[in-house]
């Protein structure tokens, strides 16, 4: 089982997203089980639960981890493919977010469209690795900072940028014959508290983002001096 996975067929994605199914794919993720053993927990007959294991197990959401004999039924115990799901907007392809219509640093919007084109192309990354049989070499820095002031926030961002664009110029090879292009992103917003409504949790004066020359690859998130850096392969 993957610790996460992302969805790119929409049809994968409706099925995901149908209540019943989102609850048995939770079940399924924290251990196996059959459809008998799903109906009790989820309130549906035997054969509905079979009815929505076949749908999720025709998008690879679920799989086969093996088979009881229970009296003359013999049961199939499902798993799911992984802990949990993310959606890519290549599901939605038609209306996918695209962060080159517009560049604006400071804009909410536009970090989210980043955002989701950094879900989208590791996730197309991820399916290309793992039919390939390789691993994808990716890397990425998360943790929190507490700002006394807007001030320090915004000498923070310009340090931040400043900081980024020297490495870049330091390393950035250009059109070297065997070198690859990596993309880096940089982003800052808000801690969302926990149990905070979303309005609660807005502050539009205190959201911006800073991001590198979009012409390179790789994820990095705001971090604190005492965070170490690690390198991650998937």
């Amino acid at each position: 089982m993957l610790d996460v996975t992302v969805i790119e067929d929409p049809a994968a994605a409706e099925v995901s997203l149908d209540p019943i199914r989102a609850r048995l794919l939770a079940e399924l993720a924290a251990e196996p089980a059959s459809a008998t053993m799903l109906s009790a927990r989820v309130g549906l007959a035997r054969q509905k639960v079979n009815y929505h294991l076949k749908a999720l197990e025709r998008h690879g959401l679920v799989e086969l981890v093996g088979e009881r004999r229970k009296g003359n039924v013999t049961e199939r115990l499902m798993r799911a493919t992984a802990a949990s799901y993310v959606i890519s907007p290549v599901a939605l392809s038609a209306v996918e977010p695209d962060p080159a219509r517009f560049r604006d640093q400071l804009s909410a919007r536009w970090l989210l469209a980043v955002a989701a084109r950094l879900v989208r192309d590791v996730g197309t990354l991820i399916t290309g690795a793992a039919k390939a049989r390789k691993r994808l070499a990716t890397y990425a820095l998360d943790g929190e900072v507490r700002f006394a002031s807007a001030a320090d926030r915004a000498a923070f961002v310009e340090e931040l940028t400043h900081g980024i664009g020297s490495l870049i110029a330091k390393y950035d090879v250009g059109a070297a014959e065997g070198g690859r292009d990596h993309r880096i992103v940089v982003a800052l917003h808000p801690t969302v508290k926990a149990g905070a409504t979303p309005a609660a949790s807005a502050d539009p004066a205190t959201t911006g983002a800073a991001a590198t020359d979009p012409a390179h690859t790789g994820s990095a998130a705001h971090t604190p001096p005492t965070t170490l850096p690690r390198a991650v392969e998937d």
